[in-house]
């Protein structure tokens, strides 16, 4: 232990050099004991009284400050070994180092000296521990230790309120505030005297609940207390609120806000972008930059992207990663994974693949990008070889990743493949099935003909079957006509969703496939007594950066006269190479004529004849729609795309097809 002694030199220059040291000493050093540092030595065996406390302390205080937690304890017990004894001020920058670590033991060692001492019931000191204790996952000793504080004030509260949200029991963080809510209302002249960190954690634990009469309730406190204003407590009430599903009210507090920075914008963007608004982040982002008030940033970017991803927008997703490049920011891991995801759902694969091999460092998010993205594109092949990659980097595969690999796996029909991994992916990886894993093995077992096996592996699984694993099922009836399982996967989805129209649409398609009209149309009665309406299709094109939007059968669109007429061009010249309408995708028990007209007005054909007439020969037609292709549109596109000659590519509910010279990408397995 190196032995201090006493200089004439002033304890507040003394300290001020021996902290500059510290923060010197933090930024170079992480593995060595401070005590064996030449500089502090020198530093300490010059300027500092060796007996007095508060020069501990603040070495402690500084050491904890700059990122240095370890050091911190050895101080402690350097000072203890002195016999010093500790005070009231020794011991909150103690425990946080504790905290910092993670270190449980250093914390009830720190715990026991601080009770030895008198200071146990210490509210500041109290409140270090019970963030200590949260920490390291022990919430029942920090909230014994809560209870047991004589007088509470806003850092114990918030210290408790904190430990609930971070270990994802926000419902007690909830109930914890309405005994503050109480103690505030019998006692306002003496409150705890809530400030913004309460306030944003306990709005965070809202965001967790997901309930709009909560969120309200807090929101109404805000208000009472005169945060409203507040930048922070202002942005976290925008994400609780957008977590309730209430973007509208996400949307008035922004507006509601005296000023906007930077985190503000990002939410709101992000908001609208994760819940599919892209034209609202889009416009949010435009005022932003217009405005000038702020300088938008790489978490920016990134939203943008996200909105581009979800709407297709190519155009401006390019635009995007144009302004990346300027403001060098394509070594930043989360927007060089945005780019990615952004082109892969724009379908433009290969340009995500030239982004993903530029990224200098990929983390787990990155990989699971480009695996996801070659799987929605019918590249299985690619997929894992970007999977084995991964593995071979050193990165460990999570939950996500294993979902990417099983449906890249589906959509290629790599039923062996498929297996393997879902059943080493708990023994190697220690990575549980879950819902989205078995949904996709239920989907690859079942559009490859194995719908017996399908329906047994459902009855075997550890978990409850949800909505999403019978609805897997139900689509692979449809694709292979089994009316006795589909009926069986509809009933059971009538329960656990009854609102969803789209189980009823898909089981009277069973039933019209095996020409059961009297049930097809039982389907539609109960439809209507349960005030249930069928999703309606649409297909967006984009050209010169505007969306065009395409419903069945639509006269809306400016060139609707032109896009009719140009269908009906090419219907000559479809039946020229012997196509014939497949009219089992139409429902209806009406003649045959009738439905073929009803299949010549579906949404994607009049986007893709809006995208033909309206681009340079050669280029790429790019065509979203929210439901899955029917299939005579996918015999007419592939037809279509040998007509004239260009590749035409559509974003169905499901995945990609690429359509050139007369051929699909999914090679007709979908």
């Amino acid at each position: 232990m190196v032995q201090f002694v006493c200089r004439t030199r002033s304890s507040s220059s003394s300290l001020s050099l021996i902290n500059k040291c510290i923060r010197m000493h933090s930024t170079t050093t992480t593995t060595t004991q401070w005590t064996k540092n030449a500089n502090l030595r020198t530093m300490f065996g010059k300027y500092v009284d060796k007996t007095n406390i508060y020069n501990w302390n603040s070495v402690i205080a500084d050491f904890a400050r700059n990122g240095d937690p370890l050091e911190a304890l050895h101080a402690f017990s350097s000072l203890r070994k002195l016999s010093l004894h500790p005070n009231r001020s020794t011991f909150p920058c103690t425990i946080k180092s504790c905290s910092s670590l993670s270190d449980l033991r250093a914390g009830k060692q720190t715990h026991q000296q601080a009770f030895i001492f008198g200071y146990g019931s210490d509210v500041f000191v109290a409140s270090a521990l019970i963030d200590m204790y949260s920490k390291c996952g022990y919430l029942n000793d920090a909230r014994k230790l809560f209870d047991e504080i004589p007088e509470r004030n806003v850092v114990s509260w918030t210290s408790m309120i904190t430990g609930y949200v971070q270990n994802e029991r926000a419902r007690e963080a909830v109930c914890l505030f309405k005994e503050l809510l109480l103690v505030e209302e019998s006692d306002y002249e003496e409150g705890v005297g809530v400030d913004s960190v309460l306030l944003g954690c306990i709005i965070s634990a809202c965001a967790r609940v997901c309930k709009k009469s909560v969120t309200e309730c807090v929101h109404g406190f805000v208000i009472k207390k005169g945060f409203e204003g507040c930048l922070a407590v202002g942005n976290t009430l925008m994400d609780a609120y957008a977590k309730c599903g209430e973007i509208g009210l996400s949307g008035k507090v922004f507006d509601g806000m005296e000023e906007n920075d930077v985190c503000s914008w990002n939410s709101l963007i992000a908001v609208y972008a994760h819940d599919g608004l892209s034209e609202e982040a889009f416009g949010v982002f435009r005022d932003m930059v217009k405005r000038g008030e702020v300088r938008y940033n790489a978490v920016t970017l990134s939203a943008v992207l996200l909105a581009c991803a979800h709407s297709g927008a190519l155009q401006i997703g390019k635009c995007i990663h144009d302004q990346v490049v300027k403001m060098e920011l394509e070594d930043n891991v989360i927007v060089g994974t945005s780019i990615v995801d952004m082109y892969c759902k724009c379908g433009r694969v290969e340009m995500a693949r030239k982004a993903f091999d530029r990224m200098k460092k990929k983390n787990v998010k990155s990989w699971t990008a480009m695996i996801a993205g070659y799987g929605m594109h019918g590249r299985a092949k690619e997929a894992m070889e970007i999977f084995y990659e991964m593995i071979r980097s050193g990165t460990k595969p999570n939950y996500i990743t294993f979902v990417s690999v099983l449906a890249a796996c589906s959509h290629a029909g790599l039923l062996k493949e498929g297996w393997n991994w879902f059943n080493r992916m708990k023994c190697e990886y220690n990575v549980e099935p879950g819902i989205e894993h078995y949904s996709c093995m239920v989907d690859l077992l079942g559009r490859a003909g194995y719908l017996k096996e399908a329906y047994g592996l459902i009855q075997e699984m550890k978990v409850k079957p949800d909505f999403i694993v019978w609805g897997s099922l139900l689509g692979a009836c449809r694709v292979h006509k089994n009316v006795e399982l589909g009926e069986i996967s509809a009933k059971k989805l009538f329960e656990l969703d009854p609102s969803n129209c789209g189980y009823y649409v898909l089981l009277s398609n069973i039933y019209a496939d095996a020409g059961r009209w009297d049930d097809v149309e039982r389907m539609r009665i109960l439809m209507k007594n349960h005030g249930l309406l069928k999703t309606p299709g649409y297909s967006i094109v984009e050209h010169k950066g505007r969306i065009h939007v395409f419903l069945v059968g639509d006269k809306e669109h400016p060139q609707h006269e032109k896009i009719y007429e140009y269908l009906d061009e090419l219907n000559v010249k479809l039946q020229e190479l012997g196509y014939m309408p497949n009219v089992t995708s139409v429902l209806h028990d009406v003649d045959e004529e009738e439905k073929e007209m009803v299949l010549r007005v579906h949404s994607e054909k009049l986007a893709v004849a809006f995208g033909i007439m309206n681009s340079v020969p050669g280029s790429v037609i790019q065509i979203i729609k929210n439901l899955r292709i029917c299939g005579d549109c996918h015999i007419a596109i592939k037809l279509i795309s040998k007509i004239v000659n260009r590749e035409i590519v559509i974003r169905d509910s499901k995945r990609f097809h690429h359509f050139k010279d007369g051929l699909c990408s999914c090679g007709d397995y979908w």
